[in-house]
């Protein structure tokens, strides 16, 4: 168990403050956990802030989970480095789990106990006095708006309440980084939505630095200040998600028609403006780098070819755009193949 002396400096050097001087939260420096001969993790270098909020994407077996457990201390690396809060994740791995919370996929609650003795343990666990342990849950419990359930039994919990409970659990010993590993999977929108708004209300309000696993593009582009692609156990992008969609993604201008006509297919290719073509279901999809400017010439061509045009429409780049074209598949794909 984590003596109080060690909880204390952890819980108040920085404890969130973005101002903070020092390192880095997270450094890994050619990060590399084999399996065999596989190599789930190949050479991966990251650079998280202190108070960012950090997305971190990939399909299935691409490498995202063996990196958060890395960082968790829960595997050792087979070659690099890693810290976490300025600690060596593996020389220095009880005082990296000392300044950070951790909600993995498959929550570890006991149904048996309510939800205010869940916290309590935890925060002795952590080596807190009774009247520490008091004055974090009555914190924890205004950041993740638990209400009254917190005295009933886990097990009459929904699975959105559960995951709050869990997410209070990790924040008892004020860490300064939490490691969210897919933490909505599995819920309804609306539980979803509360999930996001208090994990904002964290980096908002205590500057704690986040760093969060997702399969759901629209929840990093909501949440992430900056946001990592993982292929294949190696960094393939990353930055704020609005750049990553102007830099890797295409306007596309969305025709749904009828009829046939191949003639202006080839003739909206050679368009200015135009960087391909091509026809899913009744739909002519064209991806431009500029779709505002190339909008009109589209409509013209169409307008004068033998399609009947229904509706056209224009959108703007997605991280699923983004996620293809590095990786060569839709995340969607990706998250049902699981």
């Amino acid at each position: 168990m984590p003596d109080v002396a060690q909880y204390e400096t952890a819980a108040t050097d920085g404890g969130g403050d973005p101002c903070r001087a020092g390192p880095p939260a997270i450094v890994t420096a050619d990060l590399v956990r084999r399996f065999g001969s596989l190599a789930a993790v190949d050479g991966l270098n990251l650079d998280v802030a202190v108070g960012e909020i950090y997305g971190f994407l990939g399909p299935n077996g691409a490498g995202k989970s063996t990196v958060l457990r890395m960082l968790c201390t829960l595997l050792h690396p087979s070659a690099g480095r890693a810290t976490v809060a300025g600690y060596d994740v593996v020389t220095e791995a009880k005082q990296v789990r000392l300044t950070i919370g951790v909600t993995l996929q498959e929550a570890a609650l006991d149904d048996r106990q309510t939800g205010r003795e869940l916290l309590a343990l935890q925060g002795r666990l952590y080596g807190l006095r009774s009247a520490q342990i008091r004055s974090r849950l009555d914190d924890v419990l205004d950041l993740v708006e638990i209400g009254e359930a917190i005295d009933r039994r886990i097990g009459t919990y929904s699975g959105g309440m559960k995951r709050r409970v869990d997410l209070a659990a990790a924040l008892m010993h004020n860490p300064q980084v939490l490691f969210l590993d897919e933490p909505t999977t599995g819920l309804d929108p609306a539980s979803r939505a509360h999930v996001w708004s208090e994990v904002r209300r964290l980096n908002s309000t205590l500057g704690m630095t986040i760093f969060l696993t997702t399969q759901y593009l629209e929840e990093a582009d909501t949440l992430a200040d900056r946001v990592g692609i993982i292929s294949r156990g190696q960094l393939v992008a990353e930055g704020p998600p609005t750049i990553l969609k102007r830099t890797l993604g295409h306007d596309t201008i969305v025709v749904e028609v009828e009829g046939d006509d191949a003639g202006v297919l080839e003739a909206l290719r050679l368009l200015p403006r135009v960087a391909g073509v091509r026809v899913e279901n009744g739909m002519i999809v064209v991806a431009s780098p500029d779709g505002s400017a190339a909008l009109n010439a589209v409509s013209v061509a169409l307008s004068a070819s033998a399609f009947e045009v229904k509706s056209i429409t224009l959108r703007t780049p997605s991280l699923d755009d983004v996620f293809r074209e590095l990786t060569g598949s839709s995340l969607d794909v990706a998250r049902g193949a699981r």
